[in-house]
């Protein structure tokens, strides 16, 4: 059984002015509800205010909340944040926290959206509002729940806003292997960021990632792994760099899933970047990481 966390505020009518995939975390819960019986799914409760603002600006909470953001942040997010962007917003982050509990209790869970890792304190970036994977990892150790998170980033942009907002945290741990070239033009310091020259394919990044990630996995020993698994590394990606193909894809969840199981490292995993003009294709790229992780649990 898979462990899959999705609410319907994931799915937001589309801004006026915007270029991002709104229909995306609808086409990827249509397709996993085709899986049928093999998953079992969790609907998530919006994040509390207190624990968005234990990561993020207070003031930058109020303005996501009330749907009033400053035209300056609204052109870093990419879109206006509007009262159903607002809630999808607040109830990602606990889509992410809750499918990271579950992942405690069942070894691996998914969140069908998440993974916003350049929201900064004070504002949004990138197609991000609020940092789900650092909001989730701080409640996660501050409630008690896990004693060390590691976070692994695998989009093929750097996970700034993630490492800046965990940065000097003893508890947390943070890793990023992004194509160096790509956005952001001015990268954070994760704990390990790993920065990859455009075009490598599938051999020299699974290579590369398992060399640099199982010395920090070790050395770590995390009671909990949230993944990044942003499916852009993808040679077809619009917004990617590198030359993964769609077995290098599946590799790499089956490489993430077998070095999680060897070392008993509970999984939670995000949706993260993916683009391009054929909807349907990205979100079937991202379906089939989530059940490619699922089955590597089974």
């Amino acid at each position: 059984m898979i462990h899959v966390v999705h609410h319907p505020d994931y799915v937001a009518p589309a801004p006026a002015r915007s270029t991002y995939r709104w229909n995306k975390n609808g086409l990827i819960r249509d397709l996993l509800r085709d899986e049928g019986e093999r998953l079992c799914w969790h609907e998530p409760e919006p994040m509390p205010a207190r624990w968005l603002e234990a990561v993020h600006d207070a003031d930058y909470v109020a303005e996501v909340l009330a749907a009033d953001v400053p035209a300056a942040k609204t052109r870093r997010i990419g879109f206006p944040v509007t009262e159903a962007v607002a809630r999808r917003a607040a109830v990602v982050p606990g889509g992410t926290w809750l499918a990271a509990k579950l992942a405690l209790e069942h070894g691996f869970a998914a969140n069908t959206a998440g993974g916003s890792h350049h929201a900064l304190a004070d504002t949004g970036a990138g197609f991000c509002v609020f940092n789900d994977l650092a909001i989730a990892a701080n409640r996660l150790v501050e409630e008690g729940a896990v004693g060390r998170v590691l976070v692994v980033d695998c989009d093929v942009h750097q996970g700034d806003g993630t490492a800046a907002l965990l940065a000097g945290r003893a508890e947390i741990t943070t890793y990023s292997i992004h194509a160096e070239k790509n956005f952001p033009v001015r990268k954070a310091r994760s704990t390990l960021d790993v920065g990859l020259a455009d075009g490598i394919g599938d051999e020299e990044y699974l290579a590369t990632l398992e060399r640099t990630l199982v010395p920090l996995l070790d050395e770590v020993a995390p009671g909990l792994v949230l993944y990044q698994a942003g499916v852009d590394p993808f040679v077809g990606d619009k917004l990617g760099r590198l030359a993964l193909t769609r077995e290098g894809l599946v590799e790499r969840e089956r490489l993430i899933a077998r070095l999680m199981r060897a070392r008993g490292v509970p999984l939670a995993s995000t949706v993260g970047g993916g683009y391009g003009d054929d909807a349907v294709e990205i979100a079937q790229r991202h379906v089939t990481a989530v059940m490619t992780l699922g089955e590597g649990f089974a």
